[in-house]
């Protein structure tokens, strides 16, 4: 089932009648408690026609952004050292890569990636809305998309087993981290926390529709997604093969704190799907639309360099 607000208000898909329907019981007003609530529960809750959702489906409480695809982690450190590496790093990371078949070492994540689902905290208050515009960041020449999956929280939980993080989750939406490559490259090199600071968190894009977890669980490591610039198609992926699931992801959040209703996870990029693996980057006034199929689209134009 599809959810969202329309003027404030929620409102559901109701697939037998192929329209939007209000949801007129006053006590379940936002999202996540509705996602809690469960299909079911929704759909006797229906009532007259509605509009089609707009703006954030809901304010998140907070948001940790992960990186589950290790395919993405590796193609994103080649694209940082072709792009804004110097020239005699670009030579030995291409010599090393024809003689071995493989990457540096330094382009692959860190031990901890591979024994935790690792994540950052995002910054939930810069969230904006599908057809909002990005607003350039005045420290950056190079803006960029990434095309992810939120995980919204519909449950609360603190530490959970990855079965009882599974069962947390209330529902899917799209999502887009905005990131400034050339600040996040110099932090990687200079910064003290790494590049997830100033370079993440001056804008991420969240999309209208929210989709329940019982139609997008059974069926997550199978779906495709793509981006278009100014409708032509730059990127196109899939979610096989992550290297830890969504269950382990939760488990690992609420290890020692708790998640609550409304809390928002990011899955990271789906591999392929940012500017910086194709060593193409948008510029101001470019409409970047992102589609995950089965969940929805988020599209959003990018705002003039200041």
């Amino acid at each position: 089932m599809k959810l969202g607000l329309s003027g404030g208000h929620p409102v559901a898909f109701d697939e037998h009648r192929c329209m939007w329907r209000r949801i007129d019981d006053p006590r379940t007003r936002d999202i996540p408690a509705l996602l809690g609530a469960g299909p079911e529960m929704v759909s006797s809750l229906l009532g007259s026609v509605g509009e089609p959702p707009a703006g954030l489906p809901f304010p998140p409480g907070s948001f940790r952004a992960f990186g589950l695809w290790e395919a993405h982690m590796i193609g994103g450190a080649k694209g940082m050292v072709s792009r804004f590496g110097s020239a005699p790093l670009r030579a030995l990371a291409k010599t090393y890569e024809t003689v071995t078949s493989s990457v540096l070492p330094a382009m692959r994540p860190r031990r901890n990636y591979y024994r935790f689902p690792q994540y950052y905290m995002g910054n939930h208050r810069s969230l904006i809305a599908n057809g909002d515009e990005v607003p350039w960041p005045l420290f950056s020449e190079v803006l960029d998309f990434e095309l992810e999956i939120g995980v919204v929280i519909s449950q609360q939980v603190r530490d959970c087993t990855p079965d009882e993080g599974l069962a947390a989750i209330g529902g899917f939406c799209v999502v887009n981290d905005w990131t400034a490559r050339d600040t996040q490259w110099d932090d990687i090199r200079h910064g003290t926390f790494g590049g997830v600071v100033k370079a993440k968190t001056f804008a991420s894009a969240m999309s209208p529709v929210v989709v329940t977890a019982d139609e997008i669980l059974p069926r997550f490591t199978q779906l495709s997604g793509r981006v278009r610039v100014n409708g032509e198609v730059w990127c196109e992926g899939t979610t096989a093969v992550p290297a830890h699931g969504l269950g382990a992801a939760i488990a690992y959040a609420a290890m020692g704190e708790t998640l609550y209703p409304g809390d928002l996870l990011s899955t990271g990029t789906l591999p392929g799907c940012s500017g910086l693996e194709r060593c193409r980057f948008p510029k101001p006034g470019d409409e970047v639309r992102l589609e995950i199929d089965g969940i929805g689209a988020l599209a959003n134009r990018i705002g003039r360099r200041r």
